[in-house]
């Protein structure tokens, strides 16, 4: 049984016991959540009307909050001597799948 959920305007294929990195949530590690199921699958069905979703829960345990790669960003302009750097590195939070259940 899997399931795909939404969370930080992006979209994850997740299992029991998946680990996923998604944009930072509050929360102390240890926190319970849950996420916003988008479809169920289990074996050959496939939930995905908004009333049967509605009856699906996706919980998962916050694990902890990390940082992304650092990306590294310039900005040329020919002839004018205009050169800027920037970097950025985007927070992330680490959460572990502990369930997905049909009420």
């Amino acid at each position: 049984m899997y399931a795909i959920v939404k969370t930080g305007g992006k979209q994850y294929k997740v299992a029991v016991g998946d680990i996923v990195e998604v944009e930072k949530l509050e929360g102390e590690p240890g926190t319970e959540i849950s996420l916003q199921a988008l479809l169920v699958v289990d074996g050959t069905d496939v939930t995905a009307d908004a009333a049967s979703l509605e009856k699906f829960s996706v919980t998962g345990k916050l694990v902890e909050h990390t940082k992304g790669p650092k990306i590294r960003i310039h900005k040329f302009k020919n002839k004018t001597g205009y050169h800027k750097r920037q970097g950025h590195r985007q927070k992330l939070t680490r959460v572990e799948v502990t369930g997905i259940t049909g009420k």
